[in-house]
């Protein structure tokens, strides 16, 4: 990005963005125009071929049913979106027959309204949850092994193993898991729309960049930039030295010719996830920052090259890794160099199984989707990461996005 792209001035800032009438938004922002046509929704039928495919898992290893709370699993399932409270809402999936749900009779009503397929709905009161969902369990042949999906709360395993003393619960991963690390077309296809809107919204922000700018004017405008693109989204936003934390600081910070920028989180299409980070200089950078720069992208190209089928996920991490140590960083996940693993899945959740690090052999397969964001931090000096999601074809890796080419241009 040019310097006079950078350092044109923002109309208002962060106070101005409340009204989300466009009145104030700075012009590039206003031009923006939702993404969304021709987004086609996960169908029913996948989710009945999901489902399938988790028997198939299911009996592999030797688990009579899973036990499953709200969250991401359970909407990848059934397309059903509900909150964890108080109440117990739960779906059953047998390893043979029809899946089942239990709901507390205050929220049956609403239930129907949430629940368009899954099977049979069961409703308890009195607080006899767990003597019911034990007996749904019974009565859809779970057998003596039960596997619990991992965002069931602690209290209802507690519970449900209190009413079942007989039965073994084990981790339901190897099916939850099993299913959503490979992602379908239908799938790859929302991510890359996600990916898309990050990408608009990343450049129309990046224009509102100004001397004296904070972390959360800029963080702002992005907000605001997804509005106009019709999601939700957010981004983590840091400047300076600051950039050397992975996770960003709560330091107040302000922005000044020479520091680097770095942006990093995305949006949501259709529960499908984006997660893009941009580094970028604002003004003109120092030899050391081109230096790190680039080494950082060299990086981001190793494991992008060393993601082929067949590969153990860790393979792919050492290859970025070694490109920065070589250079004098680290070694392993020592500071200065980098300090977490090079990339995550991703999908319905923003990090989900499985992971670009060390010790991890699980091999990689077509379909899979990750992160690719190796990170040089520096502390008390600046950071880089670059990051682009990745997904595994027969031929090898390709990125949602065009990585940034240079330190002063984000987008390829």
């Amino acid at each position: 990005m040019n310097r006079r792209v950078f350092l044109a001035t923002a109309a208002t800032g962060a106070a101005g963005l409340a009204a989300q009438d466009g009145s104030t938004v700075p012009e590039a922002i206003r031009k923006l125009r939702p993404m969304l046509d021709g987004v086609q929704p996960i169908t029913d039928a996948e989710r009945r071929a999901r489902m399938e495919k988790a028997r198939r898992l299911m009996s592999q290893h030797g688990i009579g049913a899973v036990v499953f709370e709200g969250g991401s699993s359970l909407f990848y399932f059934t397309g059903t979106r509900w909150p964890q409270g108080e109440r117990t809402f739960a779906w059953v999936l047998p390893a043979r027959g029809e899946p089942a749900w239990l709901v507390a009779q205050p929220d049956a009503a609403r239930a129907q309204t949430a629940i368009h397929m899954g099977g049979e709905v069961r409703v308890w009161e009195n607080h006899d949850a767990f003597p019911k969902l034990a007996q749904l369990l019974k009565d859809r042949g779970a057998g003596a092994r039960v596997g619990i999906e991992e965002r069931v709360r602690f209290a209802v395993f507690d519970s449900l193993r209190k009413q079942m003393p007989a039965c073994e619960f084990v981790s339901a991963d190897t099916v939850t898991a099993g299913c959503r690390m490979i992602k379908s077309p239908a799938e790859i296809a929302l991510l890359q729309r996600a990916n898309d809107i990050t990408i608009a919204a990343y450049r129309a922000a990046f224009t509102t960049l100004r001397e004296g700018m904070n972390q959360h004017e800029l963080s702002a405008m992005i907000a605001a930039a997804y509005r106009a693109l019709g999601v939700s989204g957010n981004a983590m936003t840091i400047f300076g030295k600051y950039t050397a934390f992975p996770h960003g600081s709560i330091e107040p910070q302000s922005l000044r010719e020479g520091d680097l920028v770095l942006v990093d989180d995305g949006c949501s299409v259709e529960g499908y996830q984006s997660d893009i980070t941009r580094t970028v200089i604002f003004g003109k950078p120092t030899a050391r920052q081109v230096q790190v720069w680039n080494l950082e992208r060299k990086a981001q190209d190793a494991a992008l090259a060393a993601a082929r089928p067949g590969a153990a996920c860790e393979s792919v991490d050492a290859a970025a890794r070694g490109v920065i140590t070589k250079a004098g960083f680290g070694p392993g996940y020592k500071v200065p160099g980098l300090p977490h693993r090079t990339g995550h899945g991703i999908g319905l959740d923003g990090h989900e199984w499985t992971y670009l690090v060390k010790g991890n052999r699980t091999p990689l397969e077509p379909g899979m989707c990750f992160s690719d964001e190796p990170t040089i931090a520096i502390y008390g000096e600046f950071g880089v990461r670059l990051e682009d999601c990745m997904y595994i074809t027969e031929a090898g890796a390709r990125m949602f996005t065009k990585q940034s080419p240079a330190i002063d241009q984000p987008f390829g």
